[in-house]
């Protein structure tokens, strides 16, 4: 008997709490999922980076073998210089030396990159103004370009997500959530297929040193915004038509970034996806609720009754002329 009404009670307490249980439940997985990404990274990235320090304190040594007259400490200071200009985006090679990082064609893949919140990092502004102008320019670029892609995403995903799931809904009379999950799939592979397989493909015959998972690689990292800098384009020596380039890559950025944002909105459009959601949200309380209700109420009579009034004033301003007759006129009549 105890024990029934116990677990009786915890069932009761569960059910009471379920959203703020779900949130927690939400929240260690979170934190299991970047530990897990921690150790992975760190198991298969660690032995390379240990291969890589080993083979490069082997060149030192061996340069500083072969030339005696140059001692370690100059070397160093040396080495720091090129690899704080390398930060920069200015390199010490005589192959590079003809890639400008601060034309117009590369200034605006930067400020695209900035807007977007990408940011590669393998240009950064060198001056001070620079520096100052940047901070201005993102706080006011950064909310304005979100501004932009919602109105766009906006637009878009009428004629391509909603009306054509009605359109199936209400002349083929399928499910409308059978039809959202087909439409949703499909969205989804045309996007993939048209933003990271076929420029993934480009790239990988663009570009002289990227194979096509590299090519892939960039195109994830780029449109899902992490923005790594680890592989930029356009960036090579000798590069054909750079400044072409350089905007076709800014262009399909911007579009591509619509692209992810459009597939992202219809998914989560899905009405599993939007029970799943409410399992962490935050319940309204009933008061609130009714609150919204009466109010919504209030505002629906007044505008029904506004309706009605004005319904009337047409009816009266579109009935056709007719000789009134004024009271006493009436009446005199009758007595005659």
């Amino acid at each position: 008997m105890l024990q029934s009404l116990a677990g009786s009670s915890c069932v009761r307490l569960v059910e009471q709490h379920r959203s703020a249980w779900c949130f927690a439940l939400l929240v260690l997985g979170y934190l299991l999922y970047l530990v897990f990404g921690a150790v992975v990274f760190s198991s298969v990235e660690l032995p390379y980076e240990d291969l890589l320090r080993q083979e490069l304190g082997k060149l030192k040594q061996r340069f500083l073998e072969e030339h005696t007259c140059l001692s370690e400490q100059q070397l160093e200071q040396f080495l720091m210089r090129v690899l704080e200009a390398s930060n920069y985006g200015v390199s010490v090679l005589s192959n590079a030396s003809g890639n400008w990082n601060w034309d117009f064609t590369s200034s605006l893949f930067f400020a695209s990159t900035v807007l977007s919140t990408t940011g590669y990092g393998h240009t950064v502004p060198l001056s001070d103004g620079g520096k100052a102008f940047c901070i201005i320019y993102s706080v006011i670029g950064i909310p304005f370009t979100l501004l932009f892609l919602t109105a766009v995403v906006q637009r878009i995903i009428v004629y391509v997500t909603r009306r054509p799931v009605l359109y199936f809904h209400i002349r083929w009379g399928f499910s409308k959530q059978v039809v959202a999950i087909i439409h949703a799939m499909v969205l989804g592979f045309i996007t993939v297929s048209c933003f990271f397989l076929i420029p993934a493909a480009i790239f990988s015959v663009l570009e002289d040193n990227w194979n096509f998972l590299e090519s892939f690689y960039f195109c994830f990292i780029s449109l899902s915004t992490i923005g790594l800098g680890d592989y930029v384009p356009g960036e090579g020596y000798n590069q054909k038509f750079r400044e072409l380039y350089k905007i076709g890559i800014t262009c399909y950025l911007l579009m591509g970034l619509i692209a992810m944002l459009v597939v992202l909105e219809t998914f989560c459009e899905l009405h599993e996806l939007k029970k799943f959601r409410k399992l962490f949200y935050v319940k309204k309380d009933k008061e609130e609720d009714q609150v919204h209700i009466m109010e919504h109420d209030q505002l629906s009579f007044s505008s029904i009754s506004d309706q009605a009034a004005s319904m009337k004033d047409d009816q009266k301003a579109n009935e056709p002329f007719v000789n009134s007759q004024s009271p006493t006129s009436n009446d005199s009549s009758l007595n005659n």
